[in-house]
């Protein structure tokens, strides 16, 4: 008998070998194609991370309500980066496609996609300072957000006089005025509790409102601010005595709301018993603040310094004399006198 194999079993034989042989050709494949995948996938994150084409730092706007593919191609048309498509994709695979925030980025020099989407991501916007000077009223603050051109809206109303901080605040390019405005009255308000209670004992001033009162009296009549404390103790001394607090700038706040005269007071202004903020009349504190006062006449009022003081008077040098008596006072104020005729006369 032959023993050549069965007609069948060579069949059989050979289908197994092409099955084999296929999956070893599907499994390299496989693996060309996760190569050619991660190898993909890093040349991508290369690119992600590698330097930007700006050659210089840019300042761009991303408007609200703009998505990942509008931001994405308003940074390449920009030339801030190289591949809307690549900052898209890494974009996406990070999770990052729902959380990128409008509002105006600086982008420095060459960033690469990584860092502009992580100021994106983080909301790293542009920064513009807008001060308030210690003092202003009310009106005048209002005056100061409207000049500022990096803000916007409409304010409705003025605020009460006396319940802003004035400082300096940071703000985004298209905040609205208004929301400055909160800002200044929720900031006044953390200052005063926080104040409120660590304040000194026996005061004459009873509430918050009665100490911004006196707080912006305090700022008016000096701008040295090593000062304060002692022009508070002055005050409070008066206010503890029944002695009338006879402020300049109360007067000057009934007649013109504040803003400057331009001259000296008059003899009348100061004989004024109508002037209902003119404490040369009135034997209290005026109805109400005269300004915004600033943190340091705040903490002033509500912690003076130990003095005996009853007067002060300026001493030509931008700050002034204090005195405890009448006669004191009278001889710093003979010396003012002669500093005021000196400068008329040219320094002679």
């Amino acid at each position: 008998m032959s023993d050549a194999p069965a007609p069948k079993a060579k069949a059989k034989s050979g289908l197994v070998r092409i099955f084999i042989g296929l999956i070893v050709i599907l499994f390299v494949l496989a693996l060309v194609a996760a190569g050619t995948v991660y190898g993909g996938y890093k040349w991508m994150q290369a690119e992600f991370a590698a330097p930007g084409p700006a050659e210089e730092e840019t300042i761009i706007l991303l408007p609200r309500g703009a998505g990942l593919i509008a931001i994405a191609s308003q940074l390449e048309n920009a030339g801030l980066i190289s591949d809307r498509r690549i900052f898209r994709v890494a974009v996406t695979l990070d999770g990052g496609e729902g959380v990128l925030r409008a509002g105006e980025y600086r982008i420095p020099a060459q960033a690469s996609m990584a860092q502009i989407y992580e100021q994106l991501r983080v909301g790293q916007t542009v920064q513009y300072p807008v001060t308030f000077a210690e003092g202003l009223t009310s009106a005048m603050i209002v005056e100061t957000l409207n000049a500022a051109d990096v803000l916007t809206g409409e304010i409705s109303d003025i605020p009460a006089e006396g319940t802003l901080l004035p400082e300096t605040y940071l703000v985004t390019r298209g905040t609205a005025r208004q929301e400055v405005l909160d800002r200044m009255a929720a900031a006044q308000t953390e200052l005063l509790d926080r104040l409120w209670e660590t304040r000194a004992e026996n005061l004459p001033v009873t509430s918050r409102e009665e100490a911004i009162i006196l707080a912006s009296v305090v700022e008016k009549e000096t701008g040295v601010a090593s000062e304060r404390p002692e022009v508070a103790a002055v005050f409070v001394n008066r206010l503890r005595r029944g002695m009338r607090l006879e402020s300049d700038p109360t007067i000057i706040y009934g007649i013109s709301q504040g803003r400057p005269l331009g001259r000296g007071l008059r003899r009348s202004e100061i004989d004024n018993t109508e002037n209902a903020w003119n404490t040369y009349q009135i034997p209290r504190l005026p109805p109400t603040p005269i300004a915004n006062p600033g943190a340091e006449s705040i903490a002033a009022v509500l912690n003076p310094a130990e003095s005996t003081a009853l007067f002060f008077v300026a001493d030509g040098s931008g700050g002034h004399a204090f005195a405890d008596t009448y006669a004191q006072h009278q001889r710093n104020v003979a010396v003012w006198r002669r500093v005021e005729r000196q400068r008329r006369n040219g320094g002679n």
